[in-house]
């Protein structure tokens, strides 16, 4: 593999909307709360525990689930919302397992690296 895929690879799991989804501490809150409930809950339910405004934890809500986060389902005239746990867990497993194929990488050349320059030291 060479290391403009290597680069890539990082660069595919590294999503910017979920970092950007998850670097909110009304959003984090929001998915505490979520997870707390052990269930789907609407906007209103979720505004009552926060000091901000209904629209306000709406639109956390569409970034959540734009970001693959939550997802929504419609009951009656309420948007439900729940986490999308599975969705998170690869999400997040894949960033781990992409940054540990990264640093072996990098440790691979530093010893290769470090090879050649000692040999480099070492002749005449």
């Amino acid at each position: 593999m060479s290391k403009d895929e290597r680069v890539g690879d990082l660069g595919a799991v590294l999503s910017h909307q979920l970092f950007r989804a998850l670097s909110d501490p009304t959003r984090v809150r929001l998915i505490d709360l979520l997870a707390e409930r052990c269930r789907a809950c609407s906007v209103s339910e979720l505004a009552e525990c926060l000091d901000v405004d209904l629209s306000v934890v709406s639109r956390h809500l569409a970034l959540l689930r734009a970001a693959g986060v939550l997802r929504a389902a419609k009951s009656g005239r309420s948007v439900l919302y729940e986490i999308q746990f599975d969705a998170v867990s690869e999400a997040l497993r894949g960033i781990a397992d992409t940054l540990d194929r990264a640093r072996d990488d990098f440790a691979r050349s530093s010893a290769c690296a470090s090879n050649s320059i000692a040999d480099e030291e070492g002749s005449p």
